[in-house]
This record gives C-alpha cells, structure tokens and sequence, in this order.
C-alpha cells in the first residue's frame, strides 16, 4: 500500500490532502469481492484500483464506465480485461507481473539447490481464475528438468494445513507455490508450515520468505503497486484508461532465507547466493 500511494504521489496526489483512498479487503474470500466492488462503485469512486485478477474480473464485471486499474499475474487478453495490451480500449487498463514468466525459473531454483529432487509439490488455489495460465508453464518444464509435478489444490486455512500434510505423505522433495492473493495473505501460516513439516519451499514474494519460507522468486509487489498507484493518479489528473498502454512490471527479485536452510539442512550453493537480492540470515 506504501508503494501504491508513492505510485499515486507521483502524479500529484497525497491520501488526505488532496485525493481520499478508501480501501476494501476481501482477505482472500474471492465471493466477496462484487459486493465489495458495487459498494465502492455506489460511493461514485473517480477510479477503481483492483489489485489482483479476481478483483480486476470483479470490477471488469461491475462497471463499463468507472475508471479501473488493474495488477494481475495473468494475460490481460486471455483473461478478458483488455482488447490489447498497447490500446486497452474501453474503461480498463493495467500491470502485469512476470509470475508467469518466471514460473519455470523456480522450478529451476529448486533443481539448482535440491539436484536430488525428483517429486515437487505444486500448491495452487482453484478458486483463483488465472490458476491454470500460472501452472500452466510450471507443468511444461518440469519434464525438462526431470521433475514430476504433484498437484495440490487449497482455498482456506484448513486446506493449506492438509495439502501440507499430504505432502508429507507422498514424501516430495520441494514444494512451489502458484502465485494467489489468497497464499501472500496467508505467508506466516506457509512460512511455519514449511519448517515444521520440514518441505523446502519457493514462492513468488518476499512476504513469504521473511516469514521463515525458504526462497522466492519473482516480480516485485512493490514495482507493481506502485505502477497501479501512478496510473490512478493519472487518470485523476483526466487521462483516459483506453489511451494508457497495459504496463509490465519487470522488476524480478530473488530472497533466500539461510536461517530456513540451515534448519532444513541445505547447503545454499554460492553461486545462488551470489544472484540472490536479499539473503535473511
């Protein structure tokens, strides 16, 4: 939120003095969102910033008129949101992530630092619309890498405790988690789920990896906010959502946290510590 309102200063505006932001949280229970959209919608918002893809969905569906910015991990085209990415056209324009992008590189990650591995658990929410696009590339690389995908699926707290007891069971080597809203709200469950089940895990931010999780991998929260800050600011200034191009944030980190791997007993290969961003210790 700190780098969303930088995103909005930037074109001018500070939250109570010359612009108000009113914020909604749907803390990952997807099936709220449309009423929490029509509310803001009934309070004749200037402009809507949806900040993950069920949300973008959620407002796309909502309204052809209100203002609306998006973040999402996905293709804004498959998905619907935009006609294109250079002339979104229509009410709707946007950020996109390189989540999708940087999928395999994970998979990667996990060779490079567990070369024995050869299960890997995949934890994906099915309740999130751009889940298959995310695993969509993770399940086209794991046979290159010689790794087999072992797919489980969780949308609550109690889902994410038994896909973890469940791995334990099938005895994986490590688990990649498919980037949701859902899972970064829920980043201190995963972290301490990993150590006390003892499953070398990779997820997509860092919020994940300072809760004790092992690595993550991927475009940076921070870079995308802010973009969606700036170009709500720039539509309150009167620029039109159709002559704003869909921006990628191309901004990629990787965090390790030795103090996981030293407690799960890895060895941090120097190589990966040298390209690492961050390393908690």
């Amino acid at each position: 939120m700190a780098a969303f309102r930088q995103g909005v200063k930037e074109a001018g505006y500070v939250d109570g003095q010359n612009v108000a932001i009113e914020y909604r949280w749907a803390h990952g229970q997807y099936e709220r969102l449309p009423a929490l959209t029509a509310e803001l919608i009934d309070r004749a918002v200037a402009v809507l910033a949806a900040t993950t893809t069920p949300a973008a969905l959620a407002a796309k569906a909502a309204t052809t008129t209100v203002p609306t910015v998006f973040s999402t991990s996905g293709n804004p085209v498959e998905l619907g949101l935009v006609a294109s990415l250079s002339r979104p056209g229509g009410n709707v324009t946007g950020v996109t992530t390189l989540n999708v992008e940087t999928g395999p590189k994970r998979l990667e990650l996990v060779r490079e630092l567990i070369p024995t591995a050869t299960i890997v658990g995949l934890l994906v929410n099915p309740t999130n619309p751009a889940a298959s696009t995310l695993s969509r590339g993770l399940e086209t690389a794991a046979p290159t890498l010689g790794l087999q995908l072992d797919v489980l699926h969780a949308s609550t707290e109690r889902g994410i405790d038994d896909a973890f007891a469940t791995l334990v069971q099938r005895r994986v080597s490590a688990l990649v988690i498919v980037a949701d809203a859902f899972f970064t709200s829920r980043s201190e469950q995963l972290g301490a789920l990993t150590l006390r089940h003892a499953v070398p895990t990779i997820y997509q931010y860092h919020e994940f990896v300072e809760a004790g999780g092992l690595m993550s991998y991927g475009g940076s929260n921070t870079d995308t906010y802010r973009w969606v800050g700036n170009y709500s600011g720039r539509i309150l200034k009167g620029e039109k959502p159709a002559d704003l191009p869909v921006q990628q944030s191309t901004k990629i980190e990787l965090i390790i946290n030795l103090k996981t791997a030293k407690a799960l007993g890895l060895a941090v290969p120097l190589s990966l510590l040298g390209r690492a961003d961050e390393v908690i210790e």
